[in-house]
């Protein structure tokens, strides 16, 4: 659950955040916000291929926690940046979606990495404004394909795991090729949108 900090700052957001023209691009799933462009290489009753173009993300990674407290804290840390704590004071507008990256024992004593992510915006894809906090970096991700499962409800920790488990199995079905140790959480919905939620989890294809 989102602490009433977290869930002002996304009020907060909400009321302004430029609103992008309704246009095929981007999907209806990121609510009118920027979020990364795909090509979709295939799509089947489990899951997609989608074919990301590499881009420029605004990153923190927390260790040590349990999912929901590491991507509070990652998610504050990324709002105060967008909030005007960046070299430049500028205000950068919110996009979709919050991207986490979930690493399994690679942590000091073996806990769980969490790289939470905002997509920097394409206006200053090629100059994002630097952090000022040392905990938050510009992380550029290359091209990659990335195997998605969405669902949709307000998701737990354990949604979160159960999805991932659930695209797992079916990729191991179809006999792809994806990085096995390390999976992504992708949410794109406000705390004040109770129906037609959209939430992901990602497995990245492997060459």
């Amino acid at each position: 659950m989102l602490s009433l900090l977290v869930v002002t700052a996304l009020a907060s957001l909400a009321a302004t955040s430029p609103v992008l023209p309704n246009q095929t691009w981007p999907p209806s799933f990121c609510n009118k916000l920027e979020c990364p462009k795909y090509t979709m290489v295939k799509s089947t009753a489990d899951y997609e291929e989608r074919l990301y173009a590499s881009a420029k993300w605004t990153s923190t990674t927390v260790s040590g926690a349990e999912y929901d407290v590491a991507v509070e804290m990652g998610f504050l840390r990324l709002f105060r940046y967008i909030s005007g704590y960046n070299k430049k004071k500028a205000k950068i507008p919110m996009t979709a979606p919050v991207l986490t990256k979930v690493e399994p024992g690679q942590g000091p004593d073996r806990e769980t990495n969490f790289t939470v992510s905002f997509f920097v915006p394409f206006a200053d894809q090629a100059n994002p404004p630097e952090p000022t906090d040392p905990t938050v970096f510009t992380n550029p991700l290359a091209q990659m394909t990335a195997f998605v499962r969405h669902f949709g409800g307000y998701a737990s920790d354990r949604d979160w795991t159960k999805n991932a488990e659930a695209l797992e199995k079916s990729l191991d079905a179809a006999k792809e090729s994806y990085h096995k140790d390390v999976y992504y959480t992708a949410g794109y919905d406000s705390p004040f949108q109770p129906l037609h939620r959209h939430n992901e989890v990602w497995f990245i294809k492997s060459d």
